[in-house]
């Protein structure tokens, strides 16, 4: 069993549809219990880094995912906002404490001209040919879909999966042992989006 991690913050209609297509048992759950019975846990996101903490917060959720993820190691899919969530902190509109997972801090994308912020719509990801996360799909032909103001900056190279051209650089794609996490959203990124998600609920870690 999946369970999507509901705190008020996520696209997590789309998500269970994308799972729920590739045969996957789902659920949308804010419950304590049924996270901790859950075999696999997505932590979806669309918003602001310091609301999204405090959501998770008023919801007594935090330590839970916690220990599921840091201590009983069990495989953790962050989307989006939730990907940055994953990381010890953002200076989105303040400075705001993440969940930690990762020794990750999240700054605002910094672009010229023609670019803009946010970034938004379909882009290239670079990323090495045989990893498991991208099997079916090659460099060069995998389009995704982002939207984001905001990203993360990792301070372990080895977390490091995937990365986006937006005027440099920009992170897509990290993992840490039971931990992986997308910037873009998969449930939006049709063909690509799915083969990835299939990927990841084939993997065991």
């Amino acid at each position: 069993m999946i369970a999507i991690v509901d705190y008020g913050m996520g696209n997590v209609r789309s998500l269970q549809n994308a799972f729920e297509y590739l045969g996957a048992d789902v659920i949308i759950t804010s419950d304590i219990e049924e996270l901790e019975a859950s075999e696999r846990l997505v932590l979806p996101g669309v918003g602001a880094f310091g609301d999204a903490m405090e959501a998770i917060r008023q919801r007594g959720l935090q330590d839970t995912l916690t220990r599921q993820a840091m201590e009983l190691k069990k495989p953790v899919l962050g989307i989006c906002l939730g990907m940055q969530l994953f990381a010890r902190s953002s200076c989105e509109h303040g400075q705001h404490t993440g969940l930690g997972w990762l020794d990750a801090d999240i700054r605002r994308l910094e672009v010229q001209r023609p670019l803009k912020v946010p970034h938004v719509g379909w882009n290239d990801l670079h990323f090495p040919p045989d990893d498991w996360l991208f099997k079916g799909l090659r460099p060069g032909h995998a389009n995704f879909y982002f939207v984001h103001s905001y990203h993360m900056v990792c301070h372990d190279a080895g977390n490091l999966v995937a990365t986006a051209d937006y005027g440099g650089p920009v992170t897509a794609v990290v993992r840490a042992g039971n931990l992986v996490a997308a910037q873009f959203h998969p449930e939006k990124s049709q063909d690509n989006g799915l083969k990835m998600l299939e990927n990841w609920v084939a993997w065991k870690p």
